[in-house]
């Protein structure tokens, strides 16, 4: 069954809709519910995050980043990361090369 276009939960406190991705790249929006986490994990993709809502803080490698709406963080390929929610808030992901892990076609 297709996750695609599809709301799921990911976390506790947390909901992503995964778009219909490209060859390369893909994008998923993501909704936070305020003190909600994404937990700490890695990938070998590149992902470039936008908060379009909210203030979330970010850890990468050990490194502690708050990004408010409005502002991106990148993480890089295998980074270890997560973050949490410091008010209800929305992002939206960016992912290359296609998360095959996520997406069910």
């Amino acid at each position: 069954m297709s996750n695609i276009n599809v709301w799921e939960n990911a976390e506790p406190g947390v909901k992503r809709k995964i778009f219909e991705p490209g060859v390369g790249i893909m994008m998923m929006e993501v909704h936070f519910e305020e003190g909600a986490e994404g937990y700490l994990h890695s990938h070998p993709h590149e992902q470039l995050s936008y908060l379009l809502k909210g203030k979330l803080e970010f850890s990468v490698d050990g490194e502690k980043k708050v990004i408010t709406a409005g502002e991106t963080i990148y993480i890089p390929s295998g980074a270890r990361h997560g973050c949490r929610a410091l008010e209800a808030s929305v992002l939206l992901d960016t992912f290359t090369p296609v998360r095959e892990d996520l997406v069910k076609r």
